[in-house]
């Protein structure tokens, strides 16, 4: 025979799953009304917007290493000082404050291209100015640059590797 306080715990039973379930379906009519509601992204229009701007990023960087070209250099040569300029453009247009509002307009557009990665460089040295220039400036801009450049030279090492492999 079952104690006192065992019927008082069976009796509670289909209470309290009542309860759950109850909470389970407001629950669930709370998703559905969040999946109705929430705005859907313009796809279509920021593939667009990525896809010009970073276009015509990479157009000016056309023109800049054609203009080096016309100048007697060769591709090879002409495109160390190309990439100088266009990171100088990214710098400068951050500190003028620039290019976070096209980034803004522009999304991944300007952040692929060689200018997105110095103005993520320029923008974090801005933000720690404050704490001085080697403990801000220097050390909080390699917070963001430091992964980069170990990512890059692993996959220049790795892709060095494999090219020594197929080459046997």
């Amino acid at each position: 025979m079952p104690s006192e306080k065992a019927k008082k715990q069976i009796t509670k039973m289909p209470e309290t799953t009542q309860k759950a379930q109850e909470q389970k379906r407001r629950q669930e009519v709370y998703k559905q009304l969040v999946a109705e509601r929430k705005p859907k992204p313009p796809y279509l229009r920021n593939f667009l917007v990525a896809f010009v701007t970073g276009g015509a990023i990479c157009l000016i960087g056309q023109v800049v290493l054609g203009i080096f070209m016309r100048r007697g250099m060769d591709i090879n040569a002409a495109s160390a000082p190309t990439l100088a300029v266009m990171i100088l453009l990214g710098i400068a247009l951050t500190a003028f404050g620039v290019y976070d509002e096209f980034a803004e307009f522009a999304g991944a557009g300007a952040a692929v291209p060689i200018t997105g990665f110095a103005n993520t460089i320029a923008a974090s040295a801005i933000d720690f100015k404050h704490e001085g220039w080697v403990l801000g400036m220097g050390a909080k801009m390699f917070i963001i640059a430091g992964p980069v450049i170990v990512y890059g030279i692993l996959s220049g090492v790795f892709a060095a590797f494999i090219k020594f492999i197929t080459r046997l």
